[in-house]
């Protein structure tokens, strides 16, 4: 590989998806590398480790646009929890004001990082490829999933609550099922609170583990909660790792949703330079 060594980055969490963010406005890493870059630098123990990578690239028709990469080295057109820490990347280093927009694979993404500086709300793409009443057999039971591609596929499961759910085996075999390839789809596990609002743990397609949060799966599960009559707008969403993220939509007569906003907290960790040594 030939990467422009070192590499500074920035380690970002948002609601415990975590990812290595590097301002790539100057190349540092050829595009025909990145995937082998990503999967070297995303192992934990052995490097920085990361759900991901995001490079900011620059733009003609927004504030920048982004390559996001997951941490198997694959290319995920959206990412909900990312896109709020690009957004406050941008911010912090002076490639954005507040309010910026900037090009995604799934879209134009519109963010604005808040007043006290940690929180950002993005105004997510539109919705589509809405699916319900899609049966499959978990556990040796039949069980009944929505779709929707949320920026990215994402299965929704509705759980009782005190459920043990079989998180990484099931997402797996939904993940692979032959419904959803050639792509595949990410999986989301949803429990209604008691004191409102829903708990949602995903499995994340690229990861190919239960992660301690998703944006976009988030977001589906959120507006097939609130078409379900189970929540409705805000709805606010625990994620695994306990954090909160807020979706505010317009749900429509026919259960789809427009105008969809995601905010949560987006978190600097640390600033850092990647060595050659990151890749071994």
């Amino acid at each position: 590989m030939k990467v422009e060594f070192p590499v500074p980055f920035a380690k970002m969490s948002g609601t415990g998806n975590d990812f290595i963010v590097i301002d790539h406005r100057n190349p540092l890493v050829p595009e025909e590398d990145q995937t082998e870059f990503v999967s070297r630098v995303c192992r934990r123990m052995f490097s920085v480790g990361a759900d991901g990578v995001i490079f900011i690239e620059g733009s003609e028709s927004a504030d920048f646009s982004w390559r996001f990469y997951n941490g198997d080295g694959s290319v995920a057109e959206m990412c909900g929890n990312g896109a709020r820490c690009a957004a406050r990347f941008a911010y912090a280093r002076g490639i954005a004001e507040k309010k910026m927009s900037f090009e995604t694979v799934a879209g134009i993404i519109e963010a604005e990082v808040l007043d006290d500086g940690e929180e950002v709300s993005l105004l997510m793409t539109q919705p589509f490829d809405f699916r319900t009443g899609i049966e499959v057999e978990l556990g040796g039971s039949k069980r009944t999933l929505c779709f929707m591609n949320s920026g990215v596929p994402h299965a929704v499961l509705f759980m009782d609550e005190g459920t043990d759910i079989a998180v990484k085996k099931w997402g797996r075999e939904i993940r692979f099922h032959e419904l959803f390839q050639p792509a595949g789809s990410n999986v989301n596990f949803v429990q209604s609170l008691a004191e409102g609002g829903i708990r949602v743990r995903t499995y994340e397609r690229g990861v190919e583990d239960e992660t301690m949060a998703c944006g976009t799966g988030a977001v589906a599960a959120a507006i097939f909660a609130a078409s379900e009559g189970i929540a409705s707008s805000p709805v606010s969403v625990t994620t695994s790792g306990g954090d909160q993220l807020t979706i505010v939509f317009d749900l429509q007569e026919d259960g789809t949703a427009e105008n969809v906003y995601l905010q949560g907290p987006a978190r600097i960790i640390y600033i850092g330079q990647l060595t050659a040594e990151a890749l071994k």
